[in-house]
């Protein structure tokens, strides 16, 4: 099977001025279509190394594949979080949920927030099919530190690349901004479908 990346859900300057048109065209089209090739590139080193029954570099394509598979589908989860038309609070079976797990919306945002401030890569809000209820959690690069069974629900990319042509060092103004453009349909229909398979 062949990857292929998907275009964007929008135009590259949909997001503005949250997100820029540039750093839109170069993540999506430079950043993402690298996790897409260089997990295009392990697969066919694994099948070539099944085929020859030589796998002395099957270990390294092995890792390949586990970084840039998961740098494409948290990419592709954090085009479909967003949208010209985001940037309310989540309602109905999610937000009850949130304020179940979390407490209330504020305190989700917080403790989102706080792991966006100590992220080497991605923070995540995912169902945890193991205790059955929302976390948040800190995914350094795109596979370190992810929870067994975590089902993802919203994804947002703190990777350098994502903000700094846009806001310099200042993660925290991106964060904001991220806030202005989160379209919740998408991680409601997620959370809809954890639900539904896992209780």
């Amino acid at each position: 099977m062949s990857y292929e990346l998907d275009p964007l859900p929008y135009e590259y300057d949909a997001l503005e001025p949250h997100i820029s048109e540039q750093v839109l065209e170069w993540h999506h089209d430079t950043h993402h279509q690298g996790y897409v090739n260089g997990w295009n590139s392990a697969e066919e080193t694994l099948e070539a190394n099944r085929e020859a029954g030589d796998f002395s570099s099957s270990a390294g394509a092995i890792r390949n594949v586990t970084h840039n598979s998961s740098g494409h589908i948290l990419h592709d989860l954090f085009w479909q979080n967003m949208s010209p038309e985001g940037g309310d609070e989540p309602s109905g079976a999610l937000a009850d949920r949130i304020e179940e797990d979390f407490g209330s919306y504020d305190a989700w945002k917080g403790e989102f927030e706080a792991a966006v401030s100590g992220a080497g890569g991605w923070a995540l809000l995912v169902y945890d099919t193991f205790s059955n209820q929302l976390r948040n959690v800190v995914v350094d690069k795109h596979d370190q530190g992810a929870i067994w069974g975590g089902h993802p629900i919203l994804a947002l990319d703190v990777w350098e690349h994502s903000y700094y042509h846009d806001y310099g060092p200042a993660r925290g103004e991106f964060v904001d901004n991220f806030f202005d453009v989160v379209d919740w349909s998408e991680p409601a229909a997620r959370y809809e479908q954890a639900v539904e398979r896992f209780e």
